[in-house]
């Protein structure tokens, strides 16, 4: 008996005939997040970003406060390696021409300064002294002498004499006497500081720069040790240099102003003044240290000795430049006038005197970085205004910037 046959099911119709689509199971639901997930390096490089900037912060503000704190010690350290890269020529010519320890030679040096410095007080202080009180008592016949010549009418302050200002006066003139040892005292102080911190820094100046080349590289090591002879050739040949130029013109002036007929109490300070601001105020410094003695020498002995002043004053400033600065400050002092006035002004906006008295050397080294290191071309540009010095373009050419 055969089986019977097997009828297929029949097929899920819908209301319209068609075949109902099969009744897929749902996708499984993937978390986008886990998807996306950064890789472990960047949360490390966070971390150890935020942890290097909390770092450098932190030693940025303590940093700052310690300077903020140590102030005054920084600056002695500044003003004393300034003096000790002036030192530093004389003790080493002293220690390779005669085999002296470098203690010794820098205690040489000191020993010269200071005894200089001493003649200079001996002889300048009295005369400063007796400058004023012949000033003082003198008042009156050089106003009468200023209004007679220009036909001025100016007239001295009126001294009170009772005994009621006799004592507030005095009573002043002891609070300045007070005020100025206090700061005699402090200046002393700081000018012990820096004597002691420029003798170790010139005696032992050696091996402070091997410990410091020591830590850099070959090639870093010429470079540094280049710019540490540049700073050390600038500085003390600027200062030997001016020293002596300062030496000559303060000399020659005071013959010159005795030569007029100024008496030598007038004389001395004015030519101390003269060759001093002249020497170490660059650009202006000419026309301030020989104006005043100009003047004073126009009211106390009259027009004729001014104008031999003024003339003498315009003669040695033409030696100095064409003579004596180029063979005393040779290789030493190469800035131009623009670049020393602002460096002048810009040292002393930052430190006051000191630093207008040490931004020259600074400016001198800085433009002998310039000068001779990184690449140089040569100029193929051809320009109409330096024609007399560049060959002029050939025929049809024209200065036109290239597409």
């Amino acid at each position: 008996m055969a089986a019977p046959s097997e009828t297929p099911a029949e097929p899920d119709l819908t209301e319209a005939g068609t075949r109902a689509p099969a009744v897929q199971p749902p996708a499984p639901v993937t978390d986008t997040t886990e998807a996306r997930a950064k890789p472990p390096w960047v949360d490390r490089f966070v971390w150890s970003a935020l942890w290097k900037a909390v770092v450098v912060v932190a030693a940025v503000t303590a940093l700052t406060v310690a300077a903020t704190r140590a102030g005054d010690l920084l600056r002695t350290l500044v003003v004393s390696g300034f003096f000790a890269l002036a030192l530093i020529p004389a003790v080493n010519y002293i220690h390779g021409r005669w085999g002296w320890r470098r203690g010794a030679a820098v205690g040489v040096v000191y020993l010269v300064g200071v005894v200089s410095v001493v003649l200079l007080v001996v002889v300048l202080i009295p005369g400063i002294v007796a400058f004023a009180d012949a000033v003082s008592q003198n008042a009156d016949q050089l106003v009468g002498r200023l209004n007679d010549r220009f036909g001025t009418s100016f007239a001295l302050p009126a001294t009170a004499t009772d005994a009621a200002s006799g004592s507030q006066a005095l009573s002043e003139w002891g609070q300045r006497i007070l005020g100025f040892a206090s700061s005699g005292v402090a200046f002393a102080f700081t000018m012990l500081q820096v004597a002691m911190f420029t003798f170790y820094f010139a005696a032992d100046y050696p091996r402070i720069e091997r410990a410091a080349l020591s830590r850099m590289s070959p090639d870093r090591q010429r470079f540094y040790g280049w710019v540490t002879d540049t700073s050390i050739q600038q500085t003390g040949g600027y200062f030997y240099s001016r020293a002596l130029l300062m030496l000559i013109n303060g000399s020659l002036s005071f013959l010159v102003m005795l030569l007029v007929g100024l008496d030598a109490v007038y004389a001395l300070p004015l030519a101390v003044f003269m060759g001093f601001v002249s020497e170490f105020i660059p650009a202006i410094g000419t026309y301030i240290g020989g104006a005043i003695p100009i003047a004073f020498v126009l009211v106390a002995e009259g027009l004729t000795p001014a104008l031999v002043l003024l003339g003498w004053v315009l003669v040695y400033q033409q030696l100095e430049n064409l003579f004596l600065s180029p063979r005393l400050s040779a290789k030493t002092m190469e800035v131009n006038g623009a670049v020393a006035f602002g460096a002048a002004l810009a040292g002393g906006a930052i430190a006051g005197p000191m630093g207008a008295f040490m931004a020259l050397p600074v400016a001198a080294m800085i433009t002998a970085l310039i000068k001779n290191t990184g690449t140089r071309y040569d100029v193929v540009y051809q320009t109409k205004y330096d024609a007399d010095q560049i060959p002029t373009a050939p025929a049809g050419a024209s200065n036109v910037a290239p597409s």
